[in-house]
């Protein structure tokens, strides 16, 4: 699978994020090892749409990942 410019892929594995459907306050959990990666990738996509965004790196479910706010 070939990853789009909104797609993340901070692992080698494509994820897709409906971010067309993420309001201000809302939150996604992206579970993965290269959080720093991650955290790169959505603040450039982020950039796109004008958006800023807090993010967390954390565990959830035993999974690390990123944890994602859109603020704006």
């Amino acid at each position: 699978m070939v990853r789009r410019l909104r797609d993340l892929e901070p692992d080698g594995l494509v994820i897709t994020v409906s971010w067309e459907d993420m309001d201000i306050g809302a939150s996604i959990f992206v579970p993965c090892m290269n959080v720093d990666t991650c955290k790169k990738q959505v603040i450039e996509i982020a950039d796109m749409f004008g958006w800023f965004v807090t993010t967390r790196v954390c565990i959830e479910d035993y999974k690390l990942g990123l944890r994602i706010w859109r603020t704006t």
